[in-house]
């Protein structure tokens, strides 16, 4: 077991040296990046960060307004693309990329398999989106391989549902837009030559986040369909389920479980794609809304991917957590989100709202899946730490990365410009400000700081910038390279309740240990209020770690501050000064001091 840390980047923007930032601003104005910005310095400088993995989010080809009829790919409706620069989750071929990201849009593919030739060079890992659970109201595949056909192209339309349908049906009724979209029109009410015909669809199909009506509502997801795994109308499964025993077997069982039975026709066609980019090279995937898709199909998918590929990367989103250790232990995912407990807890914190004691009760109740739940505190869904709405200084989101990185063996995800302080400020057309858009085309002030017009050093960041993504590199460094992080979590809250007083609900402290490293993880949240703690290492952690009466000096890694840990009758006390927003990464040393025998 071995940590890891994921870089999430929103591709089509990293590269942007722009900084018009007109709402609903095109390509031109506001500036689009392409894959040819992740330069082998790019690149070096990510994987400097501490990064194990990127992950590439917006990669195939999704709706977009820009004209490439050239190229060969048709126009989509306005109507049904959301903000200028289209959703990533409304993919309409999953045989190509987004050509907004290629230099040349006729080798878009050809430019990104390049990129994942450096990342692999720079010794990172890629990961890219797949969306199971919807797809593009409009799909057409122009780089299919051989024997693959389109979604809903053998479909009965006249249907509802037939469990080798792709797509569930609204017979004998047309689609509608959705009303409201005649207050907040496509494009921001810009006219476009497309948008004199209505957009046609007959018969309508089910919207991607399950509405079945002919006319969804605003915010459904009414640019996406859903797909079709074989669960009936009425919730029953058309497909054989997995027994529950499967739940403590490996990938191999679950291959050869589904190897011979027959199964709906949606999932043999999200095999194959997650086949054909593994043999480009991909190294793990990303599943949106992975909740929404039956456990049964992960299982299926899963193992395949891992018969090709043992070492792939595979993450999810699933946000019920009474379904997590399903969606693990049957659905055979790696890593999920750890977003409803963690994330939610940290982020109270934060804002005042919470308190540190919810940690320790997460880290207990997840204890048998904690390698599994991926830890992050910013991502293209969530509010920027930075914005007002939710730290509104980036500063402060420091004690809550200390925790997220160290909490548990389970890797640790930032979102690019997270490490720079970007607050996603913009008014960037259909995206709003608190959140780096997704929809538009826009620059990322702090980020493009770092970027430097393409010399990636760093040199138009201020000073209190610099210092920040210095404290994350050295604390992603060092959780990359510990093995303690992967060793035993030792609880250090409750003992220490009484002690941490006023700011029981701002001050954190943990242990984690191995063989070959003890490690003493503390902060504080409060950005107002100091406190000197005695912290106590109970016994117990003392006896466990083999530490003999006396002295021990503790660095911490992230100052290169040195404290002095004090073991009397077994009992230890290491004299801390919380300051406001203090992060400590702990590493005991060498005795000494040893006690005299009495």
């Amino acid at each position: 077991m071995k940590k890891q840390n994921i870089y999430q980047v929103f591709t089509r923007l990293f590269g942007n040296t722009q900084n018009c930032n007109a709402p609903w601003g095109t390509a031109e104005q506001n500036g689009v990046g392409k894959f040819s910005d992740f330069t082998h310095k790019a690149l070096n400088e990510i994987r400097a960060l501490g990064i194990s993995h990127i992950w590439y989010t917006g990669i195939p080809h999704h709706a977009v307004v820009n004209d490439y009829s050239k190229f060969g790919i048709d126009n989509d409706h306005p109507s049904i693309v959301k903000g200028r620069a289209g959703s990533p989750y409304a993919v309409k071929d999953y045989y190509s990329v987004n050509p907004d990201l290629a230099d040349d849009p006729s080798r878009r593919n050809q430019e990104f398999y390049a990129l994942i030739n450096r990342t692999h060079d720079a010794g990172m890992k890629v990961i890219i989106d797949i969306v199971p659970n919807h797809i593009a109201r409009v799909y057409k595949g122009l780089n299919n391989p051989e024997g693959v056909t389109d979604f809903g192209c053998s479909d009965n339309a006249s249907l509802e549902y037939h469990r080798d349908n792709n797509f569930y049906y609204i017979p004998n009724q047309a689609f509608q837009l959705p009303d409201v979209l005649a207050e907040n029109p496509p494009l921001g009410g810009e006219s476009h030559p497309l948008l004199q015909e209505a957009y046609n669809e007959y018969p309508a199909k089910w919207t991607g986040n399950g509405s079945r009506l002919a006319k969804p509502n605003f915010d459904d997801w009414y640019e996406t369909v859903k797909v079709n795994y074989g669960v009936k109308p009425d919730g029953s499964y058309d497909f054989d389920r997995l027994p529950d025993e499967y739940r403590h077997k490996d990938h191999q069982a679950h291959f050869e479980f589904w190897l011979n039975r027959d199964v709906p026709n949606s999932w043999t066609k999200f095999r194959d794609i997650a086949l054909f980019w593994t043999k480009q090279g991909v190294d793990g995937f990303r599943y949106d809304m992975a909740e929404m898709v039956p456990v049964e199909f992960w299982s299926y998918m899963n193992a395949w991917i891992k018969h090709h590929n043992p070492n792939a990367f595979l993450m999810a989103e699933v946000y019920q957590p009474e379904l997590y250790r399903d969606y693990i232990q049957l659905g055979k995912m790696d890593y999920l989100y750890d977003k409803v407990d963690l994330y939610d807890s940290l982020k109270a914190v934060i804002q005042g709202k919470g308190s540190t004691s919810e940690i320790g009760r997460i880290q207990h109740e997840l204890n048998d899946i904690e390698h599994h739940m991926l830890h992050f505190l910013d991502n293209h869904d969530e509010q920027r730490v930075a914005s007002p709405e939710f730290a509104g200084n980036a500063e402060k989101g420091k004690p809550a990365m200390l925790i997220s990185a160290c909490l548990s063996s389970s890797p640790t995800m930032i979102y690019f410009g997270q490490e720079v302080g970007e607050p996603g400020a913009e008014m960037a057309g259909f995206g709003q400000p608190s959140r780096t858009s997704i929809f538009d085309y826009i620059g990322v002030p702090h980020h493009q700081r770092w970027m430097n017009q393409g010399a990636f050093d760093g040199g138009q960041l201020s000073e209190d910038e610099k210092e920040l993504r210095d404290f994350y590199q050295k604390l992603l460094n060092l959780a990359l390279n510990s093995s303690a992080l992967c060793g035993d979590y030792h609880d250090l809250y409750a003992t220490n309740y009484q002690n941490f007083g006023e700011l029981k609900d701002q001050l954190y402290a943990f242990a984690r240990s191995s063989v070959s490293e003890k490690l003493i993880i503390a902060s504080n949240f409060s950005d107002d209020d100091s406190k000197s703690v005695n912290l106590v290492i109970p016994a117990s952690l003392t006896t466990e770690w083999n530490l003999v009466d006396g002295e021990y000096e503790v660095v911490d890694q992230l100052s290169q501050t040195v404290f002095t840990l004090t073991i009397n009758n077994g009992a230890g006390i290491l004299p801390i000064h919380f300051t406001p927003l203090a992060s400590f990464y702990l590493s005991l040393g060498e005795l000494i001091n040893k006690e005299q025998s009495r």
